[in-house]
């Protein structure tokens, strides 16, 4: 019954996460007037469909790059905790509209709820500073780096052109970039749920070894989908209007760069936030007109969210084992 609950809450954590992040990673392609919100989220909740089965390196450091599995087997109720304590994290930062990430949550959770159940000998620190906690640092610098030499770029290759032709180049385009980054936002964050559940299943006795089953696979790939599908078209849509300075050379670079950012990462194995990567992008490309362009308190937020995320979610997702180790719920 554990083991069911624990499935059916990555599920909903991952509809939720589709619903959020996925329209998030094509706004840009909404606010240049490119594609309809509709379109472009139906667009998105079909590539994120394939992008979630390319490869399972990010499920992988999940599953079994932060935490030492073999040390705790038999404690489905970690993996319930880890859930919970993200869950958490993102409806109180929600309700006070403050920055978040899912990614940073989740990871957060499963470190405080293994903490809270065999303490620090069972996560594997090295993993998590490398695989984990640099990625996640690096990410939104290599975002803001490419998607200023991007749109650098671009800008000299074309100073000459006409502006009109320019953007009616890249409207085109754009269809591409935004393609591009939809596939390449399901190779990183449904593998992250998908790592979750095959952890569940493997402290079980489910499955012999750390393998993602297909299943876990397609389910996951599916309720991402759903979500992007069922409830993304009120964030891009919102999200088109606020960004209303975008031309289509723009929204081109920063879904490229940040596209790229987040396919080299899911190659490693490493679970980013895609949300900071398309928002430090966006950045970077404001950035190559003047650095006064830059929204510098969106980037003292973005820190400060990475800083408090993964200790706060954390925390919840510790008091929450403890809640139900008092309810007897663990073994």
């Amino acid at each position: 019954m554990i083991l069911l609950v624990v499935i059916l809450v990555g599920l909903a954590f991952d509809f939720t996460n589709g619903a959020h992040d996925s329209a998030n990673a094509i706004a840009t392609v909404v606010s240049t007037k490119v594609l309809s919100p509709g379109l472009a989220v139906m667009m998105a909740a079909l590539l994120n469909l394939l992008g979630a089965f390319i490869g399972t390196h990010v499920a992988q450091t999940v599953g079994s790059g932060i935490v030492q599995p073999d040390m705790i087997t038999g404690c489905q109720i970690l993996t319930l905790a880890a859930l919970f304590g993200a869950i958490a994290w993102n409806l109180l930062t929600w309700y006070l509209g403050l920055p978040s990430s899912s990614s940073h949550a989740l990871i957060g959770g499963l470190i405080g709820a293994t903490l809270a159940y065999r303490g620090p000998e069972a996560l594997k620190f090295s993993s998590i500073f490398y695989k984990v906690l640099v990625p996640l640092a690096l990410s939104p610098l290599a975002g803001f780096v490419a998607g200023y030499l991007i749109m650098l770029a671009l800008s000299w290759t074309f100073c000459n052109a006409h502006p009109r032709k320019v953007n009616k180049a890249f409207r085109r385009l754009q269809i591409l970039s935004s393609a591009f980054m939809a596939t390449s936002h399901g190779t990183n964050d449904a593998q992250k749920t998908m790592g979750i559940i095959t952890l569940a299943l493997f402290i079980g006795h489910k499955i012999p070894d750390m393998t993602v089953p297909f299943w876990v696979q397609l389910a996951c790939a599916l309720c991402m989908a759903m979500g992007t599908a069922t409830g993304g078209w009120k964030i891009i849509k919102t999200m088109g209007h606020k960004i209303f300075n975008l031309e289509a050379v723009h929204g081109f670079s920063a879904e490229t760069s940040s596209a790229g950012v987040i396919a080299v990462a899911s190659f490693l194995g490493a679970p980013i936030s895609t949300t900071h990567v398309i928002s430090a992008a966006i950045l970077g490309v404001g950035s190559s007109k003047r650095l006064s362009a830059v929204r510098w308190g969106i980037v003292g937020q973005m820190v400060t969210a990475w800083i408090l995320t993964i200790p706060a979610a954390g925390l919840i997702a510790a008091v929450c084992f403890k809640l139900f180790w008092c309810m007897g719920l663990v073994d």
